[in-house]
């Protein structure tokens, strides 16, 4: 692409002075230089400095033999400034939040492991697209909701 019609401010901003367009995908390669998808960079967790992918925790989570789904948010936190939040669907009962948390901190570095995981029946009454997708700014402001209702049981 050279750039957007009659849109010089936006060109500019969306292509980098050697001609790249930044789409806002965040990839990898691996040794073969296959580039897979991990995510895009407003969607990016920033956990102390460390960049995480929820597509990345997700897929993860995905493996665990009781994962059904898995859809991952980040909510502020004091000292890390953003932590990880898990919701998941189970294939059936039988598993807690802390199994699975302890799970995945055998599978992944310690700052991706969900801080906070929630199971949860399903998503439609956070909010799904017309396209069944999970709406994450819906599901950020529920996990930030729960947490502030957490904060406020607990006694002074």
């Amino acid at each position: 692409m050279r750039g957007y019609l009659d849109a010089p401010e936006a060109t500019a901003a969306a292509i980098d002075p050697a001609g790249w367009l930044a789409t806002g995908d965040v990839g990898t390669l691996d040794a073969t230089g296959r580039l897979y998808f991990v995510g895009r960079t407003k969607d990016i967790i920033r956990v102390g400095g460390e960049n995480v992918a929820p597509a990345d925790v997700e897929n993860t989570l995905h493996r665990h033999p009781r994962v059904r789904q898995a859809v991952v948010v980040g909510v502020p936190d004091e000292r890390l400034v953003e932590v990880v939040f898990a919701f998941v669907v189970l294939t059936e009962p039988g598993t807690t939040e802390d199994e699975l948390i302890a799970w995945a901190r055998t599978r992944m570095a310690g700052f991706k492991v969900p801080r906070h995981l929630r199971i949860v029946e399903g998503f439609e009454e956070i909010g799904m697209t017309a396209s069944s997708k999970v709406r994450k700014n819906r599901l950020a402001a529920h996990a930030r909701g729960l947490l502030a209702q957490r904060d406020d049981e607990v006694p002074a």
